[in-house]
Order: structure tokens, then C-alpha cells, then sequence
């Protein structure tokens, strides 16, 4: 038996897929959404959070910094654009998240999972929308 708790925060970023041969390979954004689920085997036993997984309001709070960090941002594939490109967008004003993975929705998941399961979140998966239908599922 265990219990567990899912929230969800949305952010707006632009994206392209490198080696990529269709419309995903120019310049295009997206309304991820991320629908984070955790899982515990017991529920704590001591001071305020005392009969929870973890309070909701601790639990949005850290989902939503993750998702204000790109929101607004050029996910970009570290390695996929040349250092004057970077140089060129950084100086125009634009803000650019440099990853070290193809920006798929697929490593966006697991990115999502290794960031709030690195802060101490009992994650156990984490969905990322491209669009309202479609979605990638991370699961260790």
C-alpha cells in the first residue's frame, strides 16, 4: 500500500529538435505542461505535516519554481547552436536555457523527475504535455 500526491504547473518555452527531419526542426513553442506524481510508503508521523505525503502547499511551491525557470525561455540543446548564434540571441535580450540533452518531451520528463527528486520530492513519475493530447511519461 502507498499513498501519494500529484500537482501540476504549465510553462511556455520554444524549442527545436536538432537531426530532426520535420516541422519539429525549426523554431516553435509549446504550453508544456507538467503533471508531477509522488509516492510514499507512509505518511509522516510527527509535527505539522503529520498525516501527509507533504503538504500540498510545499509541494506546488517546488513544482512551480521548476516551472518558472523555463518558462519563457529558448530550450536550447547544448551543443546544437553555434557559440556566436548563442552569443547573438544572449545579447538581443532573449533568455536561453542550455541543456545537455535534445529537448525532447521525453528528456523533459525525466529532467523534471532528476531536478525535484534532487531537492528530496518522493517522485515517482512525471508527465510532460507538448500539447493538450499528447504527452511524454517518465518512470525510473
Amino acid at each position: 500500500m502507498t499513498y501519494g500526491l500529484k500537482t501540476e504547473a504549465a510553462f511556455d518555452s520554444a524549442h527545436f529538435l536538432t537531426d530532426y527531419y520535420g516541422k519539429c526542426e525549426n523554431l516553435h513553442g509549446h504550453r508544456w505542461r507538467m503533471v508531477v506524481y509522488l509516492d510514499q510508503p507512509h505518511l509522516q508521523d510527527e509535527g505539522t505535516m503529520r498525516g501527509m505525503v507533504l503538504d500540498f502547499g510545499v509541494f506546488k511551491e517546488k513544482v512551480r519554481a521548476l516551472a518558472k525557470e523555463l518558462d519563457h525561455t529558448f530550450l536550447v540543446e547544448e551543443g546544437s547552436l553555434a557559440p556566436a548564434t548563442i552569443v547573438a540571441l544572449e545579447s538581443e535580450g532573449f533568455t536561453l536555457t542550455v541543456l545537455p540533452f535534445r529537448t525532447t518531451a521525453e528528456n523533459l520528463a525525466r529532467y523534471a523527475y532528476e531536478r525535484l527528486q534532487a531537492i528530496g520530492l518522493p517522485v515517482c513519475q512525471v508527465d510532460m504535455y507538448e500539447t493538450p493530447n499528447n504527452c511524454a511519461i517518465y518512470r525510473p
